[in-house]
């Protein structure tokens, strides 16, 4: 019979620091876009020449239901004219494919690695 398994323990506060670092590098890794200015919150703004309600697209109820919000035309249009623009940048794209498919093969072999080890741990006599 082969001896039991038992993986490695790790102190309260090993389990803290790990704890604090993944929740400081998730945070890290979410404002790296913003920090760069690469979150494309990049929008366009068609103002028409003349602004009132049927210009800017708004029919009766809209139209109601802006000034019940104390809105007028001109108050209103910068709102209602504002567009996110969803184009790609191509480049940027393919950035993204790279290091998240990167990620995956990273993630994929070092777990085999961890896995090998376990089984070599637990059945090499």
């Amino acid at each position: 019979m082969s001896k039991r398994y038992d993986p490695p323990k790790q102190s309260g506060i090993g389990q803290f620091f790990d704890a604090v670092f993944l929740l400081a590098l998730v945070y890290f890794v979410l404002f790296i876009p913003l920090i760069f200015g690469l979150t494309g919150a990049n929008s366009t703004n068609v103002m028409p020449e003349t602004v009132n309600w049927e210009t800017l697209g708004q029919n009766e109820t809209m139209q109601a239901q802006w000034e019940k919000l104390g809105y007028t035309p001109e108050t209103a249009a910068e709102m209602i004219t504002q567009r996110f623009d969803y184009s790609i940048d191509p480049l940027m794209l393919i950035i993204t494919a790279v290091i998240i498919l990167g990620y995956f093969v990273f993630l994929v072999k070092v777990s085999d690695k961890e896995l090998r080890e376990v089984i070599r741990e637990r059945f090499d006599t």
